[in-house]
């Protein structure tokens, strides 16, 4: 009788402990550890302006709740902000972003030139990139007899003809918009990605 008591007032409690965690709209439901899961950095994508929010719990030390994480240093606490209008975006390497139209490749090919200096580091990376996205069309020694190539008539040699001879802003702005039946690789390829794959494939372009 007493072994059936324990087990029903056991159960009880599982079921309250349970159901108490649970999340149900406005109500979180309770953590445990919460400090493991609210940091105290500003978090961009969450805004918690109530000061005593969490302070049942809080051991910051600046005397604000838990959960509080707004920038008090923003317009209206915000901790992210828009950036300035007309901001341009800059990559790691301080590029601005490739506005040469799609069917402006004669320009291209005259005007536009490699911005990265030329070492061994970034022709083994130009030539893994290669190898991860052209090799299967353009095959590995820059013959045109990829997988893809083989299959497909049509993918140009890089070591022979009109093609063999293409200047470095001519690759570059192929690879960003492509050409013909080689379809364009600018939202897949960064731009510093893309101008080492150009450098890969000038030296292919030099061996016989």
């Amino acid at each position: 009788m007493l072994r059936s008591l324990y087990t029903k007032f056991f159960v009880i409690i599982l079921a309250v402990t349970m159901f108490a965690c649970g999340a149900e709209d406005d109500y979180p439901g309770l953590e445990y550890a919460p400090n493991m899961y609210h940091s105290v950095p500003y978090e961009p994508l969450t805004q918690i302006t109530n000061e005593e929010e969490g302070k049942w719990l809080s051991n910051r030390g600046d005397d604000l709740g838990e959960y509080y994480n707004s920038n008090p240093n923003n317009p209206h606490n915000m901790n992210m902000r828009l950036p300035a209008e007309n901001t341009v975006r800059r990559t790691k390497g301080g590029f601005l972003p490739y506005r040469v139209h799609k069917d402006s490749l004669d320009f291209a090919a005259r005007y536009v030139t490699n911005p990265m200096d030329s070492t061994e580091a970034l022709l083994d990376d130009g030539e893994e990139l290669y190898i991860t996205f052209c090799a299967a069309c353009h095959g590995e020694n820059g013959d045109g007899q990829g997988l893809v190539g083989q299959r497909i008539k049509g993918v140009p040699s890089y070591k022979v003809g009109r093609v063999s001879e293409v200047s470095e802003g001519h690759i570059f702005h192929v690879i960003t918009h492509g050409k013909g039946r080689m379809g364009a690789h600018g939202s897949q390829i960064s731009q510093e990605d893309r101008w080492k794959i150009v450098e890969y494939v000038q030296l292919l372009q030099k061996q016989n």
